[in-house]
């Protein structure tokens, strides 16, 4: 991981890349075009390099989770599916801290505090309105700024369960 690295992909067919990697730090950019076929291809690339820096070890699922639904809502709520649209991913991460995330879209950006509780009876059968709801359910942090086209998420890394627990060598 101490190795800087920098890919560039046609962002047409796969997100573009700029990571640097130092020591216990990984930080990543990436850009992608605003399409559904886009989101997978990214997560999985990302994914992999955070599951390499152990900086969230135990807690990848719901990094993973989080981050499909915020690339979702910045291509289908925010870009609208415009493909000459940019979604950009940063990334943090720091071995035994956690991870940040943000992503940006080009929208228009949107009220937070306007969005229906997905939780309420006549919301439940509605086919959009959770991802927020999922977002802040796997992460340790989610808010919204530049006027909700960026998305800010962090996690902490699993605490241990066996860390706090010491044995005893007389077996009482």
């Amino acid at each position: 991981m101490n190795d800087a690295c920098s890919v560039n992909v046609r962002t047409d067919l796969r997100p573009a890349f700029a990571g640097r990697g130092t020591g216990s730090l990984l930080e990543i950019d990436a850009w992608m075009a605003s399409e559904i076929k886009a989101i997978s291809p990214l997560v999985e690339r990302l994914m992999r390099l955070i599951e390499g820096s152990h900086c969230i070890t135990g807690e990848e699922s719901a990094v993973e989770l989080a981050l499909r639904e915020a690339l979702n809502n910045a291509v289908v709520h925010g870009n609208r599916l415009d493909p000459h649209k940019l979604v950009h991913v940063r990334c943090r991460c720091r071995v035994g801290m956690g991870i940040s995330l943000t992503v940006s879209d080009q929208g228009q950006g949107f009220d937070p505090s306007a969005v229906p509780d997905p939780l309420s009876v006549e919301n439940l059968e509605l086919e959009h309105g959770r991802g927020i709801h999922i977002m802040k359910l796997a992460m340790d942090q989610v808010s919204f700024e530049q006027r909700g086209t960026e998305v800010h998420m962090s996690k902490r890394p699993a605490c241990n369960p066996r860390a706090g627990f010491r044995s005893d060598s007389r077996g009482s």
